[in-house]
């Protein structure tokens, strides 16, 4: 894989629970991480005093979080709707060259910020709801 456009990593929001998925607009920078809890079985047999994990037995998740501007209205109504009423959507990431991953997300948090010379900011964070689906590009 050669090098990708960050701007090409993309944070698209399933806008009427139909499958109509928008990118959030006004995205400058976007952040997909993968974690899986372990489950330690280590025991006074463990070869070599080594840790030993329980394989595929740990919770996994998956966080997405955003920061940008302000240039949709649409979009961004939806991420405030998405929050207050506590729904968890279905949203994808698009990784240029990687894939698609696809599932529900809550809205964790949402933080604006501005200043009086600049422009109107907002961060988002989503942590995954439920089974993520990976799609490889072909």
């Amino acid at each position: 894989m050669v090098a990708q456009n960050g701007k090409d990593l993309l944070i698209k929001i399933d806008m009427t629970g139909g499958g109509q998925f928008e990118t959030a607009a006004g995205l400058r920078a976007t952040r997909i991480s993968f974690n899986a809890e372990t489950v330690d079985v280590t025991s006074l047999d463990s070869t070599g005093g080594w840790r030993e994990v329980l394989g595929s037995a740990g919770v996994k998740t998956a966080a997405i979080s955003g920061s940008g501007v302000f240039k949709d209205e649409a979009t961004d109504e939806r991420v405030r709707e998405i929050f207050f009423a506590g729904e968890t959507p279905d949203f994808q990431v698009i990784v240029p060259d990687f894939g698609t991953m696809e599932g529900p997300f809550q809205v964790s948090s949402i933080d604006y910020a501005g200043t009086h010379d600049g422009e109107a900011t907002y961060e988002m964070a989503l942590t995954s709801a439920g089974q993520i689906i990976f799609t490889p590009f072909p």
